[in-house]
């Protein structure tokens, strides 16, 4: 046992504990495991996976003697000397630390990110397997306990404080908790709120997560190896915006631009468990709560709605239609307006208790 749970009673959880049963059923008929390898060089979707690469597409060309492509050709070798020497020492550089090498040669970190991505899908492999680490953003909190690499021994016990997210995700061992459930929180403002709340040990217990908005590549990866050692069910808070929509669909399908390491980071088990768009009408959020949507945000809402994984979310669509229709969004802290504890007392474990989620 890691420990004790201090939460609600055995039969708070009946409802989550019959979910996870499905989803391991789904683990054990295949419906979750990630096909075999093979080459894989432009997008797709698949449902057990989410965007992932594939062979049969046009390639892009850097030649070493054409005007167009030497300064990018000079840079890919430049990267990859240095990428050499790290493997060759054993030791670890952040793609922040390439950067500042020649800052003045490579022009913005942005240049770096893209050489980086290049080479890892040109060989297959991980950025962690070239040796380059990303630096993380991510803080999580709740029943878990761990050992880093290095040794020490990190204990993730819900206070008025959250843990780091590591940067060497692939080296952590030992992972323990007796966790009913991962949320992932979509905000840090509302993760600090909810730890504020002390939510981890009332609905103890459970994992909490946050990215800080997009979600950095360790928190992704820490996501996914959380699913992979317990296979308990993952939800995600994220305010009922387009942007918080994308978010999500990050951690369950993955990007386009990271697609091709698609099976070391998506979990396409995740589940929507709030903030709902049917959720406003339903709690009569008042409309001077609610923001009306952006060009830009209706924008980003019909270009979600167009994307292959949406017809098998066909809840997911109804709720963005919600949101199309009514030409409105709204923030998790909408929900303030019936009490300042509201998320955390009320919202959250009812949506765990019955079953809210999609």
């Amino acid at each position: 046992m890691a420990f004790a749970p201090m939460g609600p009673e055995a039969s708070f959880f009946e409802v989550l504990d019959r979910h996870r049963e499905s989803l391991l059923a789904a683990l054990r008929r295949g419906g979750q495991e990630p096909p075999s390898g093979g080459s894989r060089v432009a997008s797709r979707f698949e449902d057990s996976v989410g965007l992932q690469m594939v062979s049969h597409c046009t390639t892009r060309k850097i030649k070493s003697d054409s005007p167009k492509s030497v300064k990018k050709f000079a840079l890919i070798l430049k990267i990859l000397s240095m990428i050499y020497k790290l493997v060759q020492s054993n030791t670890y550089a952040t793609k922040r630390d390439i950067y500042y090498t020649d800052s003045q040669l490579f022009g913005n970190q942005t240049v770096v990110d893209n050489i980086i991505n290049d080479i890892s899908c040109m060989l297959k492999v991980s950025r962690r397997s070239l040796h380059i680490l990303s630096t993380s953003k991510g803080l999580i909190a709740g029943n878990l306990r761990y050992i880093e690499e290095d040794g020490t021994k990190v204990n993730c016990t819900c206070g008025a404080t959250a843990v780091a997210v590591p940067s060497n995700i692939q080296g952590i061992r030992n992972l323990v908790t007796d966790a009913k459930f991962v949320l992932i929180v979509e905000k840090d403002a509302t993760f600090q709120r909810l730890l504020d709340d002390n939510f981890c040990n009332k609905l103890s217990p459970c994992i909490m997560i946050t990215g800080k908005g997009v979600p950095d590549l360790n928190t992704r990866l820490l996501v996914k190896k959380l699913w992979d050692t317990f296979h308990v069910p993952v939800f995600t808070l994220v305010d009922a915006d387009p942007h918080g929509i994308e978010i999500m669909c990050i951690y369950k399908y993955g990007s386009m631009s990271m697609s091709f390491e698609a099976h070391h980071l998506t979990v396409p088990a995740i589940r929507w468990l709030g903030l709902l768009p049917s959720d406003l009408k339903r709690l009569n959020v008042p409309k001077d709560s609610l923001i009306p949507l952006t060009n830009r945000d209706q924008m980003k809402l019909d270009s979600i709605l167009r994307r292959p994984y949406v017809t098998s979310q066909p809840f997911w669509r109804k709720e963005m239609e919600i949101m199309a229709d009514s030409k409105m969004k709204a923030e998790i802290q909408a929900l303030t307006f019936l009490s300042s504890d509201y998320l955390s007392r009320v919202y959250l474990p009812n949506k765990l208790k019955f079953g809210g989620w999609i």
